[in-house]
């Protein structure tokens, strides 16, 4: 079992190289193909917004198929895409692809995350959520970076030849592995299809389920927020051309300790609705604090209290889904999931984009937001649970 769970952390880390590696380029591909500031903007979006469409579709696939076989299809065809970078011509040829790309994209997170919870423990879930967010953190941290290298030293075409070439690699973990994976046999599907359906909506009337669902877009618009306004400030403050890329590394080298040190004994032992509720204020107050501090060394500072934030965050998130999910249903669960992850980057960064270009009252707005929605989200957790007592219990106070 430890070796299993090695194997999907890996997968883990190549599925995430795939957006990491390519975010850092896109923006100066679709400049160099002769792309207006809108048709750059768009090619960078683009994918987030196809995305989506493609973790719903692998949710529904995943408990028909099977999560092996989705995550080996979104691997290969994923593999292929990759390679059409190398031919595009023209904006409309890169929005094209980066359609495709997202698409078969949104294939692979919510396939190696079921994978993931089917191998732990049901006591075990936080802790392992915590080991395969320290594999998203390392892909975080080498994805730009080896972007960065293979972009100065061999150019664009072997960057996405490289990448396509490690999703092969995962293609061949995915074959030779054995992730103890269910599928629903397909006789049952059909005669219980409605059954299935209303099973699952019922599920998303979980409130913890709920929570989930919106914590995962909570903290990925302050990602979105932070992804927009970090580099606009550090250029106003006449900060290092590497300065926001070392900011944001900090971050994820803080959330990887607390995710292999022993504290990731706390996603097993502290409830994590305790844990969404402490990331969440410590997200809130970085993103405000960053809007007021104007030396790097304390954009430094702060980017590391947000990196405590963003670990407390991840794995409980994934930890309170997977708790308050149907075996049966985790495909959808967790498809849905990272589709709010996807609408939480977009709305963060494009959506902050639109209201204004000042990039301290952005971070504030977004902090704003959080603290308004977050407690929205509080208070009627807290009646709902209220509600159920007095309905188990009428004499209840």
């Amino acid at each position: 079992m430890p070796k299993m769970k090695w194997l999907l952390n890996t997968l883990v880390l190549i599925c995430f190289m795939d957006l990491f590696i390519q975010l850092p380029v896109m923006g100066p591909l679709a400049l160099s193909l002769g792309a207006g500031s809108f048709q750059i903007g768009l090619a960078v979006g683009m994918y987030s917004l196809t995305n989506m469409v493609g973790n719903m579709l692998a949710g529904f696939w995943i408990d028909r198929y099977g999560g092996k076989r989705v995550l080996l299809t979104g691997l290969i065809v994923t593999a292929g895409i990759l390679l059409l970078y190398t031919v595009v011509r023209q904006p409309a040829e890169l929005l094209a692809v980066r359609v495709l790309h997202g698409l078969s994209g949104g294939l692979l997170v919510p396939s190696v995350f079921t994978l993931v919870s089917r191998v732990s423990s049901a006591r075990g879930q936080g802790r392992s959520m915590a080991h395969s967010g320290a594999a998203v953190g390392v892909a975080a941290i080498l994805g730009p970076a080896l972007a960065g290298i293979l972009k100065a030293s061999a150019g664009l075409d072997w960057l996405f030849v490289v990448a396509s070439a490690l999703l092969v690699a995962g293609g061949v973990l995915v074959v030779f592995g054995k992730y103890g994976d269910r599928q629903t046999r397909h006789e049952d599907l059909n005669a219980s299809s409605t059954n299935t359906k209303q099973a699952f909506i019922a599920t998303l009337r979980n409130e913890s389920a709920a929570m989930a669902y919106y914590g995962a877009f909570a903290l990925m618009f302050a990602m979105g927020a932070l992804t927009y306004s970090l580099p606009l400030k550090a250029e106003a403050l006449g900060l290092p051309d590497q300065a926001a890329g070392l900011m944001l590394s900090v971050f994820g080298v803080v959330a990887i300790s607390l995710f292999l040190l022993p504290s990731n004994r706390w996603f097993d032992r502290i409830s994590p609705l305790r844990l969404c509720t402490a990331g969440g204020v410590i997200v809130i107050f970085s993103l405000t604090s960053l809007s007021m501090v104007g030396q790097q060394a304390g954009m430094f500072a702060v980017m590391a209290v947000y990196g405590l934030g963003f670990a407390l965050l991840f794995p409980s998130l994934n930890a309170l889904l997977v708790g308050h999910v149907d075996p049966e249903h985790k495909g959808k669960a967790f498809g849905m999931f990272y589709a709010f992850f996807s609408l939480g980057v977009v709305a963060g960064s494009s959506g902050l984009s639109v209201f204004t270009g000042d990039y301290d009252l952005a971070l504030r707005l977004a902090a704003g937001f959080l603290l308004v929605s977050c407690s929205g989200v509080g208070i009627w957790a807290v009646r709902r649970k209220r509600r159920e007592i007095r309905r188990i219990n009428p004499s209840a106070n």
